[in-house]
């Protein structure tokens, strides 16, 4: 066997895409000029996942065990998606929400190799370049972030690279999409971070994040970019500031295939939620009164979605729209504030309550008849005892999400709620928390987490050959999900699946998606039946 023969080999055993690792059989090491590379014992793949999950029992904490499983995906992908799909409940906390975010914090400090693009302000005049230069030429899914409200830790520059690749982590490991066919792209156009600038060890752009005419035109030619290059790939926004996220969803969703997971997922997911609760609840959403705390790019996608729903469910748009509440830090969007987007002027409110000054979420609670209340502020312990009590007395069952991440940030924990209100909440949080132990018994706590919408919404597009994300498929997404809660069948269940649930239920998501993106006119005609078959071969799963 010649030298190139040889070096074949050797590229086909460092390639994180096709190794096999030690389990590359003993005629596979002789066809391929892999004699004498590796030891001479031969591993199934679940013996190396059992190796694997050792090694990672033994890291001291959650980030080093983020570390760990970064490293495995760096030498060997299939394997690292063989071990999460074996452990998805264990490995989710670590490959994304909560550990991400400490990852993201310290990016530069425990970057160990290149994975994905990081598109860079200084570079602007090659952008055409930087996307040729991606790995691997055919991609079916873009995450992007410019990494400036990352979870609720803000501004995190180029550490926001961690939530990209962590996004996508999760579109194969939940949505089946083939990581060969992934990118994870952070725009770096600076930083305001401090800590970041002066840290000696920080790999971003040095520099002040650009105004926005700089930005705007920075984003229209990466856009312009992409489409060039990849006419045909889903391109996701993620962690994007409220000033940005919308106006960029608003600009470009109907020129390519696009969504804001911030906004469409979280309104999707907590929709979903939603569906559960207020069937358990005995009062439909139309019928309820919703308060949310945040006023963001989140917040704001997730009321528009509850509105939308609420009109499906009867009501007129402005009678939607008066039984929606919001609280932001200046408290709550009145007609009278000069300080609200176009967006915000629409849940406004004229109110006389004889206060002292502005209403705040207490006072919003005590005036109106609330039974659902959200955050998705990063005010943490914002619902407070008091007022979690005055809403448990207007209703029977009261709904109560914690939305905010990371785990820090959440306006209240679980076990409170349980504990001020005997037990009657329905409660989704946005971080994974412990279950809340009642009465002896253990309950799992459903996490409003996007990966129940995401990956299904990458598997529906890429099997259907979608060309654009419409929001009738973000509210089909949400119907869906809210249809495999398991508290429908059991009030006492969570109201979201079990994560080892997800794959199977993002099938079926990705099914009832496409079959809406064929009847928004986005998608090639086909039955039901057809698609069905279409996300069954697209789906990539972890075996050598």
């Amino acid at each position: 066997m010649g030298a190139a023969d040889r070096t074949t080999g050797q590229a086909r055993l460092y390639d994180a895409l096709t190794t096999k690792g030690t389990a590359f059989t003993q005629r596979e090491r002789l066809e391929l000029g892999l004699l004498g590379l590796l030891p001479i014992a031969e591993k199934t793949i679940e013996q190396q996942v059992a190796h694997c999950w050792q090694e990672f029992s033994t890291r001291r904490n959650d980030l080093d065990k983020h570390i760990y499983l970064r490293a495995l995906q760096d030498r060997n992908e299939t394997l690292f998606y063989r071990v999460l799909s074996e452990h998805i409940a264990e490995a989710m906390p670590i490959i994304y929400t909560p550990t991400v975010g400490e990852a993201c914090q310290r990016f530069s400090e425990i970057y160990r190799r290149p994975r994905g693009l990081f598109v860079a302000y200084p570079d602007r005049e090659h952008l055409r370049e930087v996307l040729r230069n991606r790995p691997q030429q055919d991609i079916d899914v873009i995450v992007v972030t410019d990494g400036q409200r990352i979870l609720g830790l803000g501004d995190q520059g180029i550490g926001g690279m961690g939530i990209p690749i962590g996004k996508l982590s999760l579109y194969t490991l939940i949505g089946g999409i083939d990581p060969a066919r992934t990118l994870p792209i952070v725009l770096d156009v600076g930083t305001d971070n401090a800590q970041c600038l002066e840290d000696p060890q920080y790999l971003g752009w040095r520099h002040r994040r650009i105004g926005d005419e700089e930005y705007h035109a920075f984003v229209d030619d990466f856009v312009s970019a992409v489409r060039a290059e990849m006419p045909d790939v889903l391109l996701q926004w993620e962690d994007f500031a409220t000033a940005h996220a919308l106006p960029i969803l608003e600009k470009y969703r109907d020129q390519l295939l696009t969504f804001n997971d911030d906004i469409q997922g979280t309104a999707a997911v907590a929709l979903g939620a939603l569906y559960g609760a207020t069937k358990v609840a005995g009062r439909p959403l139309a019928e309820q009164q919703v308060v949310m705390l945040g006023a963001g790019s989140a917040g704001m996608g997730v009321l528009d979605m509850i509105s939308r729903q609420m009109q499906a469910q009867g009501l007129s748009e402005q009678n939607a729209l008066d039984r929606i509440w919001v609280v932001d830090i200046d408290g709550l969007l009145t007609a009278d504030r000069t300080d609200l987007s176009e967006n915000q002027r629409r849940y406004a409110k004229t109110v006389d309550w004889k206060l002292a000054g502005p209403a705040q979420l207490a006072d919003v609670v005590h005036n109106v008849d609330v039974g659902v209340l959200l955050g998705l502020s990063t005010a943490a312990g914002a619902f407070t005892e008091p007022i979690v009590r005055e809403l448990a007395g207007k209703t029977e069952r009261p709904i109560i999400f914690p939305l905010s991440n990371p785990t820090s940030k959440a306006e209240a924990r679980p076990g409170e709620l349980d504990e001020w209100t005997d037990g009657r909440a329905l409660v989704a949080t946005g971080s994974p928390f412990a279950p809340v132990v009642r009465d002896g018994v253990e309950h799992r706590v459903a996490q409003c987490n996007n990966v129940y919408i995401f990956p299904a919404i990458g598997l529906a597009v890429t099997a259907s050959k979608a060309t654009r994300v419409t929001d009738e498929m973000m509210r089909v997404a949400a119907r869906t999900l809210g249809e495999a809660s398991p508290a429908l069948a059991d009030p006492a269940e969570p109201l979201l699946p079990r994560w080892e649930d997800v794959p199977a239920i993002a099938d079926r998501i990705a099914v009832a998606v496409a079959v809406q993106a064929v009847a928004d006119g986005v998608a090639p005609a086909r039955t039901k039946e057809e698609l069905a078959e279409l996300v069954r071969a697209t789906r990539w799963s972890p075996s050598y």
